[in-house]
C-alpha cells in the first residue's frame, strides 16, 4: 500500500481546522505549518487524530511554508489541503484509489467546491476550481508566486472528480478585506514577470466591466442569484485595485523617497506591524 501525507498550513484557524483535519484522518500523516497561531488552533488541532505532527515556524509565504511540511513527509505521495478546506467522502476514496494504482500519473488536479457566505457558488467561473494539490513526493517542482503559487511535477498529469470543499467568506467584509491584502500582493506578481510593466488607461478603464461581463453573463453567475450579481461586481473591484495598485506603485516610485505600497508576503508582515 502506498502511502500518503497531507500538509495544512495554519494561522488562527480555529473556525475551521477541526472540520479540515477529520477530513484527512484516513491519511498515513497530517503535518500541521503553523505560524504561531495566537489563538487555540494548535490545542485543537491535537485533539483531531493521532497522526499528526505539528511544526512552527514564522510565515513567510504559502510555498515556503508548504515545503516545510514536505520535507519532513514521510509519504510517496502528498497532498496539500488549506485550513479552511474539507476532503470529502468521494475524494477520499478515489485518492486512496489512484495512489496504489500501478499506473498512476505524477500529480492530479481536484476540483473544488466553493462556499461563500454559506451558499456553494455554482457559476461565474467559481465551479469547478481546479487545483493541483496531489502528487508523488519524487516529483514536484514549486511555482513561486506571491498570489496563485502552487506546485507542477515533472512528468504527465490527470484529473479527479471528487471534491475539495472551501469554506471561503463567510462575510462580505471578509471578502473585501482579503480583496485588499491578495491586490497588494499580486502586484509582485507581475512586476516580476516585466519590472517596467505598465497600468495605462485602457487596463484601469476596460478590464473591470470586461471582468463582469465575463463572470455574470458568459460564465453564467446569473444563475446564482443576487450573490452572483455581487461576486462578479466584486471580481470587477478586485481587477480595478489590482491594476490601481500597479499605477500608483509606478507613480510613487517614480518619486524620490516616496513610499511604495507592500507588494510581498514580507512587505505586507512589515506594512502590518507599522499600523496604528
Amino acid at each position: 500500500m502506498a502511502k500518503i501525507s497531507a500538509v495544512v498550513i495554519t494561522f488562527n484557524e480555529e473556525r475551521n481546522i477541526e472540520r479540515c483535519l477529520k477530513s484527512l484522518r484516513w491519511v498515513d500523516e497530517i503535518i500541521v505549518v503553523d505560524s504561531f497561531s495566537t489563538d487555540r488552533t494548535i490545542v485543537l488541532a491535537k485533539s483531531c487524530a493521532d497522526n499528526i505532527l505539528i511544526l512552527q515556524h514564522v510565515y513567510d509565504g504559502d510555498i515556503p511554508q508548504r515545503e516545510r511540511g514536505f520535507a519532513v513527509a514521510g509519504g510517496e505521495w502528498l497532498l496539500y489541503v488549506d485550513a479552511d478546506e474539507e476532503v470529502s467522502e468521494e475524494l477520499q476514496h478515489e485518492i486512496l484509489e489512484v495512489i496504489n494504482d500501478p499506473v498512476a500519473e505524477k500529480g492530479y488536479f481536484i476540483p473544488r467546491k466553493v462556499s461563500i457566505l454559506g451558499r456553494w457558488i455554482m457559476h461565474g467561473g467559481w465551479h469547478p476550481d481546479r487545483s493541483f494539490r496531489l502528487f508523488r513526493k519524487s516529483a514536484y517542482v514549486a511555482v513561486p508566486a506571491e498570489v496563485h503559487g502552487g506546485f507542477e511535477v515533472r512528468g504527465a498529469t490527470g484529473r479527479l472528480s471528487g471534491e475539495l470543499y472551501h469554506y471561503t467568506y463567510s462575510s462580505l467584509e471578509e471578502y473585501l478585506r482579503k480583496m485588499n491584502i491578495y491586490t497588494s500582493l499580486q502586484v509582485s506578481n507581475k512586476l516580476r514577470e516585466d519590472p517596467r510593466r505598465g497600468a495605462g488607461i485602457r487596463k484601469v478603464v476596460l478590464s473591470p466591466p470586461a471582468h463582469f461581463i465575463k463572470k455574470f453573463f458568459f460564465q453564467q453567475g446569473y444563475k446564482d442569484g443576487i450573490l452572483g450579481f455581487i461576486l462578479a461586481i466584486f471580481g470587477s473591484l478586485y481587477t480595478l485595485a489590482l491594476y490601481a495598485k500597479l499605477w500608483e506603485y509606478q507613480m510613487q516610485s517614480r518619486r524620490a523617497g516616496g513610499m511604495l505600497p507592500p507588494v510581498t508576503n514580507l512587505d505586507l508582515v512589515e506594512h502590518r506591524r507599522r499600523l496604528p
